[in-house]
């Protein structure tokens, strides 16, 4: 009799999705506590469960003959390799409303930070210096920019509408809202924004979307939040704004080089910095596992499947 499919576990998941999976019609190999395990488990492998730590090359697949599903626990797929999986005929699955609420609460969090100078008052106050004057501003009646319009950043303008902030969006992809956020173009954006709050997929044609020119076009003195891809933000232009006072603070969750390496924009005293943990709340890291495994048990008894994602040429 033939065994079961292998399913491979390259980086942890929350421990109730793995039992979860263990009870599915399949071998389990967790390799997560031993990375240098996995191209050997990879051999016989039928599915491959990932976070952001592995990086699915095209030369790890050469490891996976039998490979037929990647499942990504989380939104992002930019350490996959969609074309070596599309070549291969392998389906790539996602969990894309996992960590929607996590994501956008840290942004409304870092725009109350930003808004109130909260930062340095914090790092004075810890120094024994007690100083109450002029901290900052209120988020209601603020226009802040959302860049991308998909689940998160919904779910932002929602949550920012309960401070009475103002949200409006560019996406090129968006036609139309049915929420009443308002659609402009990106220079339009850059000119209105309080704040601006990237939301994109990190691609080709918007690698360091915001650079010298963007940031010259933002309103003087708007703060930045970042809790997509660093790559989005040319980070030298973005400390060139921040020392001449373009920009008036940014709050960054994500880097071009993670851990970053640009110690002065890391260092600098309107730099609110955390280490991408947008998606990292326990309730978030649970119904990633929790969707990811559901999917992947999807797949393993040939359902139609909820959360593929689209692989170049066309293949799902």
């Amino acid at each position: 009799m033939a065994e079961p499919p292998l399913v491979v576990v390259a980086d942890p998941i929350d421990a109730g999705a793995l039992a979860e999976l263990v009870r599915g019609p399949c071998r389990v190999v967790d390799a997560s506590g031993e990375p240098s395990r996995l191209p050997s488990e990879l051999a016989g492998a039928w599915g491959l469960i990932v976070r952001s730590r592995t990086k699915v090359t095209a030369d790890l697949l050469t490891k996976a003959p039998q490979l037929t599903l990647i499942a990504r626990a989380g939104v992002g797929t930019d350490n996959i390799d969609l074309a070596a999986a599309s070549a291969r005929g392998i389906r790539v699955v996602n969990a894309p409303a996992a960590a929607t609420e996590s994501v956008a609460e840290l942004t409304v969090a870092f725009a109350l930070l930003l808004f109130r100078g909260l930062g340095p008052v914090l790092a004075a106050t810890r120094a024994g210096r007690w100083e109450r004057a002029g901290h900052g501003r209120e988020l209601a009646g603020k226009t802040v920019g959302l860049v991308g319009y998909g689940r998160i950043a919904r779910e932002v303008a929602r949550q920012l509408r309960a401070f009475r902030a103002v949200p409006v969006a560019f996406d090129p992809f968006v036609t139309r809202t049915d929420d009443g956020t308002e659609l402009v173009d990106f220079g339009t954006l850059l000119a209105r924004s309080d704040l601006v709050s990237l939301h994109a997929a990190l691609t080709p044609e918007n690698h360091h979307l915001l650079n010298a020119d963007a940031f010259a076009r933002l309103r003087r003195g708007a703060f930045l939040v970042n809790v997509a891809r660093g790559a989005l933000v040319d980070e030298s232009a973005l400390l060139a704004a921040l020392e001449s006072g373009q920009v008036g603070g940014a709050a960054l969750d994500v880097f071009e080089s993670e851990p970053p390496v640009h110690r002065a924009l890391l260092e600098h005293p309107r730099v609110l910095a955390t280490s991408h943990i947008g998606a990292a709340t326990v309730e978030g890291q649970a119904r990633a596992g929790a969707d990811t495994v559901r999917e992947v048990l999807r797949a393993l008894r040939g359902e139609a499947l909820t959360a593929a994602v689209a692989l170049p040429g066309g293949a799902r």
